[in-house]
């Protein structure tokens, strides 16, 4: 690792004339000419965008984005929603806790803080949801704070700076360190964002495009030819694989039984048809009926692989688990990625009516 060589100041400056440059187009960003001419970035706006953006890409959340900022253009909006309205408009964006987080932060806005969000990393961090980088990252890019901002684009970007080959995830504190040395007092915000897109579109995981990368004559892996293989992580174990049921019963009407599932644990407030107990949380069948198998779906969690034999019944008969649930009371759309899976698996059996 090389660490005395690299200069904060002159790393800060040739990256801030190139994010002046070339710096994306976000619909949550105030681009860097107009920071400059005086527009204050809506921390609302900031929080909102670094929530879903978290363990998501940037193309998954352009449309979420708009769609939560059109229905519920201030954070007060948010805090007065509906719970199942939130968590329907964020089903497909995976990692469901967030919704819940999101929710309960906006209503200790509106309730502790009067509509405004603390200015500061550690008002932010009293505030249900935000962990360190959250925080971090609202603090410098809304309010200008030298808080430093670490993702892994910035871990990447700082590991190939110092060609830092302690694997992954030990090197944390290392590049968390140096990130912080790098972090300059003018334009933090804007220099916490150009570290981003510069790890998202130059200093990329696989080949980095380093002959146009502005921070190439202070790049220690670059001049030692190991730029693309850092930072270097420990192999991960292999995710185990789990196996479960979940029944799809429709009435003649073509209601769907279906059912909100508890705050905490996977998929946790979301609807979805009943399941057996690959979760923690199913039991036995929902009712007595002639099921029939409509084949299976396959799902990644962040933790294991899951294996779901779909099985279908048409019926009259009331359930003991969820209640019958029609369009537009209900729509495929307000479902899970992995439950729209079992759905769509269901249609292509059972033609909708």
């Amino acid at each position: 690792m090389r660490d005395a060589d690299v200069s904060g100041e002159t790393v800060g400056a040739r990256l801030l004339e190139w994010y002046d440059a070339h710096a994306r187009v976000m619909p949550w960003r105030v681009p860097p000419e107009d920071k400059l001419a005086g527009v204050r970035p809506d921390p609302y706006r900031v929080w909102l965008s670094e929530v879903m953006l978290q363990q998501t890409t940037v193309a998954a959340v352009r449309a979420y984005f708009r769609r939560f900022t059109e229905r519920w253009p201030t954070v007060a909006d948010l805090a007065a929603a509906a719970d199942g309205e939130v968590m329907a408009e964020w089903a497909g964006l995976g990692y469901y806790a967030r919704a819940r987080n999101l929710l309960a932060c906006a209503r200790a806005v509106v309730r502790d803080h009067g509509g405004v969000f603390p200015t500061s990393r550690e008002g932010l961090l009293t505030l249900p949801g935000i962990g360190p980088y959250t925080a971090a990252a609202i603090a410098a890019i809304a309010y200008d704070e030298p808080a430093v901002v670490v993702d892994g684009n910035v871990e990447r970007v700082v590991a190939r700076l110092f060609a830092v080959e302690v694997p992954m995830p030990a090197a944390k504190p290392e590049l968390v360190r140096l990130a912080a040395r790098l972090t300059p007092e003018a334009r933090p915000g804007d220099y916490a964002q150009a570290m981003m897109d510069l790890g998202a579109t130059i200093c990329t995981p696989r080949n980095p495009a380093c002959v146009i990368c502005p921070l190439t004559p202070d790049c220690a892996a670059r001049q030692a030819g190991i730029a693309a293989q850092l930072p270097r992580k420990t192999p991960k174990p292999a995710k185990p694989v789990r196996q479960g049921v979940v029944w799809i019963a429709r009435r003649p009407d073509g209601a769907l039984l279906l059912e909100r599932r508890a705050d905490k644990g996977l998929l946790g407030g979301m609807l979805g048809f009943p399941g057996d107990g690959w979760d923690g949380a199913g039991g036995p069948a929902p009712l007595a009926a002639e099921w029939r198998e409509a084949g299976e779906v396959r799902h990644t969690f962040t933790h294991f692989h899951l294996i779901l034999r779909v099985l279908l019944a048409e019926t009259s008969a009331p359930a003991a688990r969820g209640s019958y649930r029609t369009m537009p009371e209900f729509h495929p759309s307000d479902l899970p990625t992995l439950m729209r899976k079992a759905h769509d698996l269901a249609l292509a059996v059972i033609p909708s009516r």
